[in-house]
């Protein structure tokens, strides 16, 4: 008996040994992780230090979460945060211990809008209808970045149902505000991806834009923002908004880290038959067209058609700064140029399925007997007035082309108005020989919150790209004097991906206009 007591206490005492090496460790690991400069951290910066031993992964994803506990406050930008972020990033460590190799985005911490699907973690879309929904899946894009060794840190607050190009605002959270100017909208309706990004609380994010909410939050908070070709990427497993114009996409503090996110997304899916279409035109390695000089010899219009619709005088100024900075980097600006019948040819794009996409996403991914039409999400309920709106809107809408043309709605590469409206502009770019078009995102600076519809002036990006099909990118043109960031857009023709990286990095690196809002 007192052999077995002797055992005993010796297992005892060797448990609170593990327990307190397991503390001690959580202490060092957390000490550590205090030490780590988040500041503008990009991938290629964290893999170097991860090779060197200055830090881990886990140590990485500690200084973020403690980033976010001490700063989202001001921000409201983080919906949900990910309770085995930590324990993914230990495994992570483990196999890089073991294999000696990283993988493309081996320990990278990664914020993820709340309407991309994201295994036994919350996905509303912002709205009560689906506060306490939990896929068993991954959205495919989600699923190819943790492939790649991406770790969801948090999800994001979003404007809810993806309502709204001017703020961000949903039922299960709130509002998000610019982390620049707090008292500002970080436009929507991927609002919370980008203060997240912007404010670095993780390294890389994931947005929508259906018509403007990748760009337009992108180019308020000084990130870089893609809107890729029309099949060119994945929307399976995403709450859709109008599904014939829906694109998810990389939302980054740089060029380079968006280029590394759309290497490992341009793929086909057989989950989104859309995807067919890109086939045979995706090269194999988008990073080769990081050119510091891609300018030189480069031609590029200019779309006075927008960017002179009521501007604001400081919009106006950067533009016009960064169009001599793209002549100063070796570009030949067309300046102004005119598209035939511009005007008559983006009326009477938008087609509102709304209804339909969203209960064909219900009835594939939620199976709830209880929330399975547009009439179950009203009875339930909102704390927007805003999506309150665009709800009964919905519900009584024809559910085909707006403007009551009776055209009807297709796909962009068979619908006849996208199509005549994309010709109009590649027929006139192939005329002049261009490499892309530029415009600012938005022609006016951020609204303020408290009066976000009355001053929401100026978002261009919903009129060419989410129609035509074409890629868009967006990347920092610069701040107002309120410290409002701005973005210029780079539109390009189909599958211009490879051309419209040349020309973004080379702007990017040429003027260096991001920056980190002030601390």
């Amino acid at each position: 008996m007192f052999l077995m007591d002797i055992k005993k206490g010796l297992f005892y005492f060797l448990c609170l040994l593990v327990i307190v090496s397991c503390n001690e460790e959580k202490k060092k690991t957390l000490s550590d992780s205090a030490t780590i400069s988040l500041q503008e951290l990009t991938i290629d910066q964290i893999h170097e230090h991860y090779r060197k031993g200055h830090y881990t992964s886990e140590q990485l994803v500690a200084a973020y979460l403690q980033e976010i506990k001490h700063k989202d406050s001001a921000l409201n930008a983080i919906s949900y945060i990910n309770p085995d972020a930590l324990k993914e990033a230990r495994q992570l460590d483990q196999e890089f211990k073991t294999s000696g190799v990283l993988k493309p985005l081996h320990g990278i911490p990664l914020i993820v809008k709340d309407n991309f699907n994201t295994q036994d973690m919350p996905t509303t879309g912002g709205a009560l209808a689906l506060k306490d929904f939990n896929p068993t899946t991954n959205a495919t894009m989600v699923q190819q970045l943790l492939d790649a060794g991406a770790i969801i840190i948090a999800k994001s607050n979003m404007a809810e149902w993806a309502f709204s190009a001017m703020h961000t605002k949903s039922s299960t959270i709130g509002t998000t505000h610019n982390p620049y100017n707090t008292k500002h909208v970080p436009a929507g309706s991927s609002g919370g991806t980008a203060a997240a990004v912007a404010a670095n609380f993780g390294t890389i994010g994931l947005g929508t834009d259906t018509g403007n909410s990748i760009r337009g939050p992108s180019s308020h908070n000084a990130l870089v923002g893609f809107r890729s070709t029309m099949g060119l990427t994945s929307r399976a497993g995403i709450i859709p908004l109008y599904l014939r114009n829906d694109i998810a996409g990389p939302m980054c503090r740089t060029v380079t880290d968006a280029t590394r996110v759309l290497q490992l997304i341009a793929k086909y899916d057989p989950e989104d038959p859309i995807t067919s279409y890109a086939q045979n035109k995706i090269p194999e390695n988008y990073m080769q067209f990081l050119d510091k000089n891609g300018l030189q010899g480069a031609r590029i219009g200019v779309l006075r058609t927008l960017s002179d619709h009521n501007p604001d005088e400081a919009v106006t100024a950067l533009f016009n700064e960064a169009i001599e900075d793209l002549k100063q980097l070796g570009a030949t600006i067309i300046d102004p140029l005119v598209i035939p019948n511009f005007e008559e040819l983006r009326k009477n794009q938008w087609c509102d399925v709304f209804r339909k996409d969203l209960e064909a996403y219900l009835n594939t991914h939620v199976q709830n007997d209880t929330i399975k039409t547009l009439e179950d999400i009203i009875r339930i309920g909102t704390k927007s007035s805003y999506a309150r709106e665009a709800l009964a809107y919905f519900k009584d809408a024809p559910h085909d082309r707006s403007g009551g043309s009776g055209i009807p709605c297709d796909i962009i590469y068979n619908d006849g108005k996208s199509i005549a409206f994309r010709e109009a502009i590649e027929d006139v770019m192939n005329a002049e020989k261009l490499d892309a078009i530029i415009y600012p995102s938005w022609n006016n600076k951020a609204a303020t919150i408290v009066n976000y519809r009355e001053e929401y002036l100026g978002d261009n990006s919903q009129i060419i790209a989410p129609h035509t099909g074409q890629p868009a990118f967006t990347v920092p043109m610069g701040f107002t004097s309120e410290n409002l960031p701005t973005g210029l857009q780079f539109l390009g023709r189909m599958y211009s991906e490879p051309t419209l990286i040349k020309l973004c990095y080379a702007y990017e690196q040429g003027t260096k206009h991001r920056k980190p809002p002030e601390q």
